[in-house]
């Protein structure tokens, strides 16, 4: 939607070890860990960057797991500043995208680099974005979602989201993906102004083409219509921030 770097993901139902197709519905992704690449995951890296940071303390309300840490992992495994300069854009762009569909799951097990060793130096490249299950508000039931649709509510239900990056280790509860990057476009422009062009280059019509894929047996219609207005209030939201 913003052309940024993702993982392939298709929806899938489970299939048992004698063939049999079950009705437990979830999605395959392809594995792009390959060539020889691995995958180290924004908690290990952490770890080794931050002092004191515990990967295995805890997925979800970690605190410590703050912009300026991810910022800090960037500079140390990232050599040269240019190149430094350019996987902070596309962490960026990951937040934008959080905050466009609504994205509370971007803890520090679901961004990080892949690297491949080549003669006697590690290349390395940020992994693709991967994981945006928990968005559209996807948790929500019809009854909820008709509500806030009728109440002209959806924008109370995108601030309230809260999100899995936090901006101070003080904080009891990470801002919502909108809040976040409307913080870190005031205090990282360099990093997160280049979104813009992407952001305008949105046509509302394509919510609607996207939602409309979801075969209509996996999805409801209240859910079509609450994703396409979620989709709408923080795309609005987000060019405002920009402005």
């Amino acid at each position: 939607m913003i052309g940024i770097e993702h993982a392939k993901v298709e929806l899938a139902r489970f299939q048992d070890e004698r063939g049999s197709i079950q009705d437990e519905r979830g999605s395959v992704t392809e594995s792009f860990a390959t060539e020889g690449r691995t995958l180290y995951h924004g908690n290990q890296m952490l770890e080794v960057t931050v002092e004191g940071y515990n990967p295995d303390d805890r997925k979800f309300h970690q605190s410590h797991h703050t912009l300026a840490n991810i910022w800090k992992v960037i500079d140390k495994v990232v050599v040269e500043p240019e190149d430094a300069r350019q996987v902070k854009h596309t962490i960026a762009e990951y937040t934008v995208l959080d905050a466009l569909i609504g994205n509370t799951d971007r803890h520090h097990e679901n961004w990080g680099v892949l690297a491949q060793r080549k003669d006697d130096e590690w290349i390395g490249l940020v992994a693709p974005s991967f994981d945006h299950a928990s968005s559209l508000g996807r948790e929500l039931l019809d009854t909820r979602r008709d509500r806030l649709l009728a109440e002209n509510r959806v924008g109370d239900y995108a601030k309230k989201g809260r999100g899995a990056i936090y901006w101070s280790k003080d904080e009891r509860r990470g801002p919502s993906p909108l809040e976040l990057v409307r913080r870190a476009a005031r205090d990282y422009p360099e990093s997160f102004r280049q979104t813009v062009p992407k952001l305008e280059g949105i046509d509302e019509s394509v919510f609607h083409q996207i939602v409309n894929r979801v075969p209509s047996n996996w999805m409801t219609c209240s859910a079509r219509m609450f994703a396409v207005a979620l989709l709408r209030y923080n795309w609005e939201q987000l060019q405002e921030i920009f402005r």
